[in-house]
């Protein structure tokens, strides 16, 4: 990675961030506990491209202008609103355990 394309990540992540201290307090909360469990959880593609943190983002600033409370727009069940967020997603959980099988597959029979 150049260093560049660091500083330019960087440049994003600080504006993305400045758009979630815009968000009403219980939005905030719900993101930042959705922002720990989506990294702990892992999906590969969590940051390519727009991002899922970013659409996650703007559909909170949709949800937010139009008046309405987080758990309104995401439901009770915030982890159940990450689970189906990813479950199509490749996780690194997902990586390792692949990474695991082929061993077990490349190991010599005794």
């Amino acid at each position: 990675m150049r260093i560049r394309e660091i500083i330019e990540g960087k440049k994003e992540w600080r504006a993305h961030v400045s758009r979630v201290k815009k968000l009403p307090q219980d939005y905030q909360i719900v993101y930042k506990e959705i922002q720990k469990y989506l990294f702990k959880v892992g999906p590969v593609d969590l940051n390519e491209g727009n991002g899922l943190l970013s659409e996650i983002l703007s559909f909170f600033e949709e949800g937010a202008s139009a008046g309405k409370g987080v758990l309104e727009v995401i439901g009770t069940d915030v982890a159940a609103f990450c689970d189906d967020l990813i479950k199509d997603s490749k996780t690194y959980a997902d990586l390792y355990q692949e990474s695991v099988n082929e061993k077990v597959g490349k190991a010599p029979k005794s």
